[in-house]
C-alpha cells in the first residue's frame, strides 16, 4: 500500500557538501520541518535495497520497507541548482522509475519510518549472530548504541545526520575485530545513464552552489539577518513554461 497525503505533492532538494541531498522547500511545512531534513537519491535507495535484501533469510517485511517512504520523481532542475520533486504514487519498491525516497519521520519516535529503523536493527542483528561465532551472543541494545555514539559524535561536530548514512550505518554494521567475508560496502551504484546525465551539472557545481553551516540551515544568513517572517508554502515554486 502506498503512502498517501493530500498536502505533500512537492519538495525542492539541493546537494550539500556531504554529497546527500536535503530538503530545501516542501508543499506541507505544516506537519514538515525542513532543517535537517534530508531525502535519499535514487542512486541511494537502490544500495539500501541491495543490502536489505541480505536480510530476507530473517524475516524481512518488504510491506514495512514500502511503508517507510514517500517517493518523488525529478520534475525539473531550477536555475539555482535545486531540484523540484514531484510526489509520486507508485509503489516505491516496484516503479520503473528511478525514485527520491522520503522517509515517513511525521511521527518520529512511533511512524512508519522508525519501524523500519528497529526492523532492520533485529534483522541485522540476527544475521550477524548467525554468521560470526561470538563468546555470547551479540545484542540489539549494543548495536543501538554504537549508532547513537556516532549520531551524536556528528551533532557535537556540527554534522546533520542523514537518513542514507543512518540505515547504511545499520546496515553494513560489523563490530570491532569482525569482519564478513561475503558483504559488498563499496557504496551506491547506479546503471541508469540518463539520471546519471540529469543530475550531473547539479553535482559538478556543489561547491559554488551550496554553503553548508554546522547545522545544514540552508537559509541560516537570512536568520542572521533578523528575517523571520515566515511564509507557508502552500503551492509548488513557478515553472518554466
Amino acid at each position: 500500500m502506498t503512502n498517501t497525503t493530500s498536502k505533500l505533492t512537492w519538495c525542492k532538494a539541493r546537494i550539500g557538501e556531504d554529497m546527500n541531498w536535503w530538503i530545501q522547500e516542501i508543499s506541507d511545512p505544516i506537519h514538515w520541518d525542513i532543517d535537517g531534513l534530508g531525502i535519499i537519491d535514487p542512486r541511494q535507495f537502490q544500495h539500501i535495497l541491495d543490502l536489505i535484501e541480505s536480510l530476507s533469510d530473517y524475516g524481512l517485511q518488504n510491506e514495512l520497507v514500502e511503508e517507510a517512504f514517500y517517493s518523488f520523481a525529478i520534475d525539473t532542475i531550477e536555475k539555482d541548482k535545486s531540484v523540484l520533486l514531484k510526489r509520486i504514487n507508485d509503489s516505491i519498491l516496484e516503479s520503473e522509475e528511478q525514485l527520491f525516497a522520503l522517509p515517513n519521520v511525521m511521527d518520529e519516535e512511533k511512524g512508519p519510518y522508525a519501524d523500519l529503523i528497529n526492523h532492520i536493527t533485529k534483522l541485522r542483528v540476527k544475521l550477524l549472530n548467525d554468521l560470526i561465532d561470538f563468546s555470547q551472543s551479540f545484542t540489539i541494545e549494543e548495536l543501538e548504541e554504537e549508532i547513537r555514539e556516532t549520531q551524536n559524535n556528528d551533532f557535537m561536530e556540527g554534522r546533520a545526520s542523514h537518513f542514507f548514512n543512518e540505515m547504511t550505518a545499520i546496515l553494513e554494521y560489523v563490530p570491532e575485530g569482525f569482519e564478513l567475508d561475503d558483504e559488498d560496502s563499496s557504496g551506491p551504484k547506479s546503471e541508469d545513464e540518463e539520471l546519471q546525465k540529469e543530475l550531473s551539472d547539479v553535482e559538478a557545481d556543489t561547491s559554488e552552489t551550496i554553503e553548508a553551516d554546522d547545522t545544514m540551515k540552508w537559509e541560516e544568513e537570512e536568520e542572521e539577518e533578523g528575517q523571520d517572517d515566515y511564509k507557508e508554502q502552500t503551492s509548488p515554486p513557478e515553472e518554466n513554461n
